[in-house]
Protein backbone atom coordinates (compact mmCIF):
# COMPACT_ATOMS: atom_id res chain seq x y z
CA UNK A 1 0.00 0.00 0.00
CA UNK A 2 1.39 3.48 -0.61
CA UNK A 3 1.18 6.42 1.53
CA UNK A 4 -0.13 9.07 -0.08
CA UNK A 5 2.15 12.54 -0.01
CA UNK A 6 1.85 14.98 2.61
CA UNK A 7 3.56 17.95 3.84
CA UNK A 8 2.97 19.21 7.46
CA UNK A 9 2.74 23.20 7.63
CA UNK A 10 3.68 25.03 11.11
CA UNK A 11 2.13 28.46 11.42
CA UNK A 12 3.42 30.72 14.30
CA UNK A 13 0.94 33.70 14.29
CA UNK A 14 2.72 36.95 15.23
CA UNK A 15 -0.66 39.68 15.31
CA UNK A 16 -4.05 39.17 15.35
CA UNK A 17 -5.84 42.66 15.52
CA UNK A 18 -9.73 42.38 15.22
CA UNK A 19 -9.55 46.15 14.56
CA UNK A 20 -7.54 46.05 11.77
CA UNK A 21 -9.34 42.74 10.81
CA UNK A 22 -5.72 41.53 9.67
CA UNK A 23 -3.76 38.43 11.07
CA UNK A 24 0.04 38.34 10.60
CA UNK A 25 1.93 35.60 10.91
CA UNK A 26 5.00 32.79 9.37
CA UNK A 27 4.23 29.51 7.54
CA UNK A 28 6.76 26.69 7.24
CA UNK A 29 6.95 23.83 5.61
CA UNK A 30 9.77 21.40 4.26
CA UNK A 31 12.55 23.97 3.64
CA UNK A 32 10.48 26.67 3.24
CA UNK A 33 9.35 29.38 5.03
CA UNK A 34 7.22 32.68 4.17
CA UNK A 35 5.46 35.40 6.09
CA UNK A 36 2.07 36.01 5.71
CA UNK A 37 -0.55 38.63 6.41
CA UNK A 38 -4.49 37.57 6.08
CA UNK A 39 -6.71 40.81 5.40
CA UNK A 40 -10.09 39.05 6.22
CA UNK A 41 -11.71 42.23 6.21
CA UNK A 42 -11.51 42.23 2.35
CA UNK A 43 -10.85 38.56 2.12
CA UNK A 44 -7.15 38.62 0.58
CA UNK A 45 -4.26 36.58 2.05
CA UNK A 46 -0.40 38.26 1.05
CA UNK A 47 1.99 35.74 1.28
CA UNK A 48 6.29 37.22 0.64
CA UNK A 49 8.32 35.67 -0.82
CA UNK A 50 7.37 34.69 -4.20
CA UNK A 51 8.83 31.88 -4.27
CA UNK A 52 7.27 28.82 -3.85
CA UNK A 53 3.91 30.81 -2.62
CA UNK A 54 1.67 28.82 -4.87
CA UNK A 55 2.66 25.91 -2.79
CA UNK A 56 1.49 27.27 0.03
CA UNK A 57 -1.00 29.48 -0.48
CA UNK A 58 -4.62 27.98 -1.36
CA UNK A 59 -3.74 25.83 1.70
CA UNK A 60 -2.60 27.79 3.97
CA UNK A 61 -5.78 30.11 3.13
CA UNK A 62 -8.20 27.55 3.72
CA UNK A 63 -6.50 26.35 7.10
CA UNK A 64 -6.87 30.35 8.25
CA UNK A 65 -10.65 30.38 7.16
CA UNK A 66 -10.97 27.14 8.96
CA UNK A 67 -9.63 27.82 12.01
CA UNK A 68 -10.15 31.85 12.16
CA UNK A 69 -11.95 32.45 15.78
CA UNK A 70 -9.78 29.87 17.29
CA UNK A 71 -6.61 31.63 16.36
CA UNK A 72 -4.52 33.48 18.87
CA UNK A 73 -1.21 36.08 18.81
CA UNK A 74 1.67 34.07 19.96
CA UNK A 75 0.44 30.16 19.29
CA UNK A 76 1.59 28.11 16.96
CA UNK A 77 -0.42 25.61 14.78
CA UNK A 78 -0.17 23.19 12.10
CA UNK A 79 -1.63 21.53 9.19
CA UNK A 80 -1.21 19.02 6.93
CA UNK A 81 -0.82 19.77 3.29
CA UNK A 82 -1.65 16.47 0.33
CA UNK A 83 1.45 16.93 -1.49
CA UNK A 84 4.99 16.57 -0.72
CA UNK A 85 7.61 19.46 -1.07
Amino acid sequence: MRLKPETTAHVNVKEYSFSKKQVKGIVAASEFKWQFTWAFGKGVLYVKPPLGRALIEDALLRFLVKKDYELEAGNEYKFTIPAKF
